[in-house]
Formats: C-alpha cells, sequence, structure tokens
C-alpha cells in the first residue's frame, strides 16, 4: 500500500535549506520517493489561513517511507537542516 508524507515547510534560512535538499536528494531517491509537489500556490478551501510551503511525496509503502525517514543518511540531514526551516511532517497511509 502506498505511503505519503506531507510536510509543512516554514523557511527561515533558504541557502541553509537548499543545502539541504541537496543531501536529502539522494535518501529519497534510495527508498523510491516520488515527489508529487513542492510548493506552490494553493488556495485554503476551510480552516485557518496556511502560508506554509506545502510538500507531497509518496512512497511504495508505510514500511518504506518510515525505513526513509529513520536511515542514517536523512537524519544527517534533518541535523543540517536545523534552524532553516520549521517543519510539520506526517506519514499517511494511501488509500489502495
Amino acid at each position: 500500500m502506498t505511503a505519503y508524507v506531507v510536510a509543512f515547510v516554514e523557511m527561515l534560512d533558504e541557502k541553509v535549506f537548499r543545502d539541504y535538499q541537496g543531501v536529502a536528494g539522494s535518501a529519497f531517491g534510495a527508498y523510491d520517493a516520488k515527489f508529487l509537489t513542492r510548493g506552490g500556490d494553493h488556495k485554503v478551501l476551510e480552516g485557518p489561513a496556511e502560508d506554509r510551503t506545502c510538500v507531497l511525496v509518496e512512497f511504495p509503502s508505510m514500511e518504506k517511507a518510515e525505513a526513509f525517514w529513520n536511515s542514517p543518511e536523512y537524519q544527517a540531514a534533518i541535523k543540517m537542516r536545523e534552524g532553516a526551516a520549521n517543519m510539520q511532517v506526517l506519514l499517511i497511509p494511501g488509500g489502495d
């Protein structure tokens, strides 16, 4: 069953965040991640305003997504990102 990682990102330091993206990219690739969207314009249809960037990533399974998140490569990328962004990250099972 597919799984989705949804991240809401508040950018604090764009240069450091870009460096993080470069390091994190190989970790995403190693776990068969597919980016479905990386931000762009959005419209709130209900609820409070949301100014953070939304990122949606598809993984083949919950297990693969969790293995990615817990991998030494991605954990190193998270440390690199500290102070560059505030993030909320959700893991959601697909409806297959």
